[in-house]
């Protein structure tokens, strides 16, 4: 007699305390979402995939409306790749395979990083520029940090110096990271961005253009000693421009919108900054995150997977001198992320979303 094969559910969902009453209120529907986190987290994007093409190419357009796409680092570019065309499946394709196919002598500099990141960013989305900022339903939100003090320096030393003494004071308390960094949102002209007053960090807001969208999507995945800063960032104040996820890593921030956060995120929990990674205590606020519904890969789906992990930089490292190593496994990583998004799309459709909510 053969065995059935059970497959084991490839999502973990979770909900704040108000999406969750949402939820047990009505079933969600593509008209409850109007804005959009994406974290940073470099090569854990193309993890999931599968997942962004299900929800922006396939369960979004079925309910048109204007909706905030607001990301730091990498979940910046998913977004601009998203808003690109008409076509969001094929430019997350693009982007996915653009990412995989890089390759990084050992010993590369932050310059030449920097150099093939912006050969990157203009093969993505060069020449579509206009599109992003004319999109008829996205609204991009890139978000960035301003160097101060010690992290305007490229020099590795004085650099390196000045990340210590902002981990340090990050250890004590998240709040001493204003001493060292002030936040940056570039944002859709044609909206406010989708946070309330922020008060926990000097922040500003930019008009996003087509002289700044490059330079702040760089700037916005620009990790510190990895690659360099961005000079003066076009409409922006002055300075040197370096990752948002510094202080933004997984977007935890004071959403104002009607409807529910919808957030396909690479784990299931949300780390506020990148210095918090290591702190298991630093964790989301349950009241910033209320009406977030966090959908990200399971714990068995990720066993699953050839190294049992999405992508990550580190693999650059574990691969060294097997590049073609490296994209087999990212490839078949991508291609198995299609399970992620066939998976949302059947909880939806079939009214069993809300079986398989756990608290956030």
């Amino acid at each position: 007699m053969t065995a059935i094969q059970i497959r084991t559910p490839a999502l973990t969902i979770r909900a704040g305390r108000r999406a969750l009453q949402r939820l047990r209120d009505k079933p969600l529907t593509p008209a409850d979402v109007h804005v959009i986190p994406g974290a940073a987290g470099g090569p854990k994007a193309l993890g999931i995939s599968g997942l962004d093409k299900a929800i922006f190419g396939d369960w979004l357009p079925r309910a048109p409306q204007e909706r905030v796409l607001i990301g730091s680092s990498i979940g910046s570019w998913r977004f601009a790749a998203i808003a690109s065309s008409d076509d969001p499946k094929g430019q997350l394709a693009r982007l996915a395979e653009l990412y995989t196919s890089q390759r990084f002598a050992k010993g590369v500099s932050a310059a030449e990083v920097s150099r093939k990141s912006v050969l990157f960013l203009e093969e993505l989305l060069g020449g579509r520029e206009q599109y992003i900022l004319n999109h008829p339903w996205y609204r991009l939100n890139v978000v960035v940090v301003r160097s101060l003090g010690l992290l305007e320096h490229d020099a590795r030393g004085r650099l390196g110096l000045g990340l210590m003494s902002a981990i340090s004071a990050n250890m004590v308390s998240r709040r001493h990271l204003g001493r060292f960094m002030e936040r940056g949102i570039v944002h859709d002209a044609r909206i406010r961005t989708p946070v309330s007053k922020l008060v926990d960090f000097p922040s500003h807001e930019v008009a996003l253009s087509a002289d700044n969208l490059l330079p702040a999507l760089l700037a916005s995945a620009s990790i510190p000693l990895v690659m360099s800063g961005v000079r003066n960032i076009p409409g922006a104040p002055d300075g040197v421009y370096r990752d948002g996820g510094l202080l933004d890593y997984h977007l935890d921030l004071p959403y104002e919108q009607p409807g529910i956060i919808l957030y396909p995120h690479f784990t299931d929990k949300v780390v506020p900054g990148w210095f918090d990674k290591t702190l298991p205590w630093r964790r989301g606020d349950a009241t910033r995150l209320q009406d977030v519904l966090l959908v990200s890969p399971s714990r068995a789906y990720l066993d699953s997977l050839p190294d049992r992990k999405l992508p990550d930089r580190k693999d650059f490292e574990k691969y060294l001198g097997d590049d073609s190593g490296r994209e087999r496994s990212w490839r078949a990583s991508i291609a198995e992320s299609d399970r992620l998004g066939d998976e949302f799309l059947e909880l939806v459709e079939s009214g069993r979303l809300l079986d398989r909510v756990q608290p956030l």
